[in-house]
């Protein structure tokens, strides 16, 4: 894949004409990075954002405690670290590698002229920040009023739907997801032990395969 065909590939970018793209291309600056590569840490200054263009990438934070709580992974297509650039502050949180990736870099300044200069760009950054607060607006909701079996189920759905198949590998070892749902490994363990029990999947090791999913969607939807 090349520079300009690595820029289309972005989700954000795309609609955007071929010179845009093209112009967007010269000023991206592209690195691979091996497994638990640390792209950015927390207070770090926002001089540029970031596009996965292939692998993954976690964005966390470290307790007082020590203890780490994943709110978000990235895949390819995907944009992150653009909310404190445009604010012109710091990243809120880390930034590490799920296994070996390809980024893009955008940086701050020379993406700000691009902006000015193409209107249609500006209103895809306002729909993109409006999709990421709604994105965490439904997580609070998700882990202030939803039972722990409802966002397990939730959070199995959005795996099925990124993969695009009935079956697929959790992304993330059990105890970084228990976590991310607001949970610990033991519980979310015992749920996805009873939904196969009761048929609703199987689980073999870290792959999951939806057998039921009518009845996961029931599940998902309780408490709204």
């Amino acid at each position: 894949m090349n520079t300009l065909q690595s820029i289309a590939s972005v989700r954000f970018f795309q609609g955007l004409p071929e010179d845009i793209c093209t112009r967007i291309a010269n000023i991206s600056v592209f690195q691979t990075a091996p497994k638990d590569a640390l792209l950015f840490e927390a207070g770090a200054p926002a001089n540029g954002f970031f596009a996965v263009i292939t692998g993954r990438v976690k964005i966390f934070r470290v307790s007082p405690s020590g203890k780490e709580h994943i709110l978000h992974v990235f895949g390819p297509g995907e944009v992150f670290g653009e909310v404190p650039v445009f604010q012109g502050t710091t990243f809120p949180a880390s930034a590490q590698t799920l296994e070996e990736s390809q980024t893009a870099f955008f940086p701050r300044k020379d993406f700000t002229v691009l902006i000015q200069q193409d209107p249609d760009m500006a209103m895809k950054m306002l729909a993109l920040l409006s999709g990421r607060l709604r994105t965490l607006v439904d997580k609070v909701d998700d882990l202030s009023l939803k039972e722990t079996p409802t966002r397990v189920a939730a959070y199995l759905l959005l795996l099925r739907s990124s993969h695009e198949a009935d079956t697929f590998r959790l992304d993330l070892p059990k105890g970084q997801i228990a976590f991310y749902l607001g949970t610990i490994q033991e519980t979310l363990s015992r749920i996805l032990k009873r939904f196969s029990e009761e048929g609703t999947i199987a689980v073999s090791g870290s792959e999951i395969t939806i057998l039921d999913m009518a009845r996961l969607q029931e599940i998902a939807d309780e408490g709204r």
